[in-house]
């Protein structure tokens, strides 16, 4: 299980490799909120969202000799380029499963950054099954997404950021909003927040449709989605959450925040116009909920990690056309 030494052993791999993101604020989206907004843009790490952290971190905990074997993953785009990136930088081979309908420009940049990329149909095939045959068959290692230790203490770096960052801000006591798929990034930020920064609450913050967290927060076990596809936010759609992410969001997080895909790309707009950072829909939801949720929050500032940035072209120019 993940703890606050793995996360800061973490730090320390990854010194000098990630991109220490900033806080960045808005009057405009202050008046919105009913309070103050403090956004943390992993859209600017390296390939474009926090997953370079955790890739990162799983792959320089390997042995050596296994990880010269090359290592395998299954992703919808942000964890693929992560993976792919990690990878090429310690000079080994990488896999990457992705879904046939993931934005083209996730699946250019996966290949650009070096991988193997095998496309799958995420509504009729197991891509769990597809990577445990590819990694026996090759003797590849598998990165998972969200459900590993050590991925989980790369993603938990950012929480080790954050407490910082509030402390030198002057914020104690604060929601802290995380876009929340299969919830690694939700669990390794509230271990370190745990450790270092406990006023600090996170609340995960996931689509309509796709509140496998919420729900599974409110009824205190596992519950799955019906459907694994047809939202904007591509991102942040996985199954259920994960067996080893679960039991860490139980224990400490607040209650899930869910938005519509509108309001998603509301927030994509806003950050675009109000803060000039290019948020995906899926990296946009906790924002939203720190704007259009404001009746489900506490306290008089809330922070808001917008998780990745590599947004389709399409979808963004039409999000800029409807709401700008």
């Amino acid at each position: 299980m993940t703890d606050i030494r793995m996360i800061e052993a973490a730090r320390e791999r990854l010194a000098g490799r990630e991109l220490r993101t900033p806080f960045l604020s808005s009057p405009f989206l202050d008046e919105i909120a009913g309070r103050r907004v403090l956004v943390k843009p992993e859209c600017l790490q390296r390939t474009g969202s926090f997953k370079f952290r955790g890739a990162w971190s799983a792959i320089s905990a390997l042995e050596p000799e296994i990880r010269a074997n090359g290592v395998l993953a299954f992703s919808s785009g942000n964890h693929a380029q992560g993976v792919a990136l990690a990878a090429r930088m310690h000079g080994i081979s990488a896999v990457i499963i992705m879904p046939a309908d993931a934005p083209r420009l996730k699946i250019d940049n996966t290949r650009a950054y070096g991988a193997e990329v095998v496309l799958y149909n995420r509504e009729t095939e197991d891509r769990d099954a597809l990577g445990a045959a590819l990694a026996h068959e090759r003797g590849l290692s598998l990165i998972k997404p969200f459900d590993d230790p050590f991925v989980i203490a790369g993603q938990g770096t950012v929480g080790l950021e954050i407490a910082e960052q509030a402390r030198l801000e002057g914020i104690g006591e604060a929601d802290v909003l995380v876009c929340c798929g299969g919830g690694g990034l939700t669990a390794g930020i509230a271990l370190a927040l745990e450790a270092h920064a406990p006023g600090l609450k996170v609340r995960p913050a996931e689509p309509a449709g796709f509140d496998d967290t919420a729900r599974s927060l409110a009824s205190g076990r596992i519950e799955r989605n019906v459907r694994l596809g047809g939202s904007v936010c591509d991102a942040i759609i996985t199954p259920q959450p994960g067996n080893l992410t679960f039991p860490i969001t139980s224990r400490l997080c607040g209650p899930g925040l869910v938005v519509s895909d509108d309001e998603a790309l509301q927030a994509v707009v806003l950050a675009y116009t109000r803060l000039k950072i290019v948020v995906e829909p899926g990296g946009a939801v906790a924002l939203a909920a720190a704007l259009f949720r404001r009746d489900e929050l506490d306290g008089d500032a809330v922070i808001a990690v917008c998780s990745g940035g590599n947004v389709d072209p399409d979808v963004f120019q039409a999000a800029l056309a409807r709401y700008a």
